[in-house]
């Protein structure tokens, strides 16, 4: 795989003016196109995602959503003939620099899939995995941040008399807030969540919705999602993508009652 350049600021595209002004930014791509093999998923992308809010990606299905999502804690480094040129920063230091570690990176960069995914283990060394793979031995510091996390992750109580227990017994909700809590005991500043509540049930949505809001506070996430009443509930900023390139970028507020682009609102009514 070929190193990020930059590769100018001819690839950005419109955004409102004094749209993000005075906010700190998370992550940014510049002019940032992606090609598999000889297929290009992302073409030109220019997009500032904020500290501390929710900025949700929506578009059709294969307009590169996900593969937007992985270029910003470097999981498109695992894929075989796979070719970047632009630019990403993540909270404020070039993801691709030569001595950025990946390791630490991901560390930094948590990452939520579509499918939750938990270990085959107890409950509590799943969310234990991550900081004992950083070090940490001490029982007492590792059972202090296992329940922080937990906490967090709104998990707490409904697990706390079962930690020992394997994590495949508990329901696909809670396997997806496990998740999340595992991301979380790492202490990152960013979440990177892909279609995370596609596969849970209306009320374990619900739950996760607010979960998503109370993380707010402290972490900058960027959803994807195809929901468009979940992007409008939970999230602050939207950007809305087609065929690879994000074609607007605004207040959640503005994107769905009032957007400049014609595509935007099809695609939101349901006409594309």
């Amino acid at each position: 795989m070929s190193r990020l350049r930059l590769a100018g600021a001819d690839g950005l595209q419109p955004m409102p003016g004094g749209l993000l002004d005075g906010l700190e930014l998370a992550l940014q791509a510049r002019a940032l196109s992606l090609h598999y093999a000889e297929r290009r998923v992302l073409d030109q992308i220019s997009l500032s995602v904020p500290r501390r809010r929710i900025t949700a990606l929506i578009g059709p299905s294969g307009c590169g959503k996900s593969s937007l999502l992985r270029c910003f804690n470097r999981l498109n480094d695992e894929i075989a003939d796979c070719r970047m040129d632009g630019e990403v920063q993540v909270l404020g230091v070039d993801a691709y620099a030569a001595d950025v570690s990946v390791p630490d990176l991901r560390r930094r960069v948590g990452m939520v899939f579509q499918k939750p995914n938990p270990f085959p283990q107890s409950v509590g060394e799943n969310v234990a995995f991550g900081l004992r793979l950083a070090g940490l031995r001490s029982r007492l510091e590792l059972d202090d941040r296992v329940e922080t996390a937990l906490r967090a992750a709104g998990l707490w109580d409904e697990v706390r008399d079962r930690l020992d227990d394997s994590a495949l017994r508990l329901s696909a909700g809670q396997q997806q807030r496990l998740v999340i809590a595992r991301a979380l005991a790492v202490e990152p500043e960013v979440l990177l969540m892909d279609e995370p509540a596609s596969m849970l049930d209306p009320i374990s949505t619900l739950r996760l919705e607010e979960l998503m809001v109370a993380l707010r506070e402290r972490y900058s996430v960027l959803l994807v999602t195809h929901n468009m009443q979940q992007a409008a509930r939970v999230a602050d900023y939207t950007a809305y993508m087609q065929d690879g390139r994000v074609l607007e970028f605004d207040t959640t507020d503005r994107i769905f009652t009032n957007p400049r682009l014609r595509g935007t609102e099809d695609y939101i009514t349901g006409k594309l």
